[in-house]
């Protein structure tokens, strides 16, 4: 699980690096890397891909601000 943990952390670096630095082509493949990773975790975790839709779903059409707000508010 920790393992699984890095993993992901080692990816998104690597997938924010791409992005500023390097190609598409490149960014394309870490962001795979990264999603790949990132559904290990979940899976680790027990957490299915349809419960981190239906989060996604419940933010569409609210900003990354108002997101925030929500979230210090508790």
């Amino acid at each position: 699980d920790s393992q699984d943990r890095l993993e992901v952390g080692e990816e998104a670096v690597e997938t924010v690096v791409a992005a500023v630095a390097e190609s598409d082509d490149r960014l394309a493949r870490e962001s795979a890397d990264l999603l790949y990773h990132l559904l290990i975790l979940w899976h680790a975790k027990g957490l299915s891909p349809a419960e981190v839709w239906a989060e996604m779903e419940s933010r569409f059409g609210t900003s990354g601000s108002a997101i925030k707000e929500i979230r210090k508010k508790g």
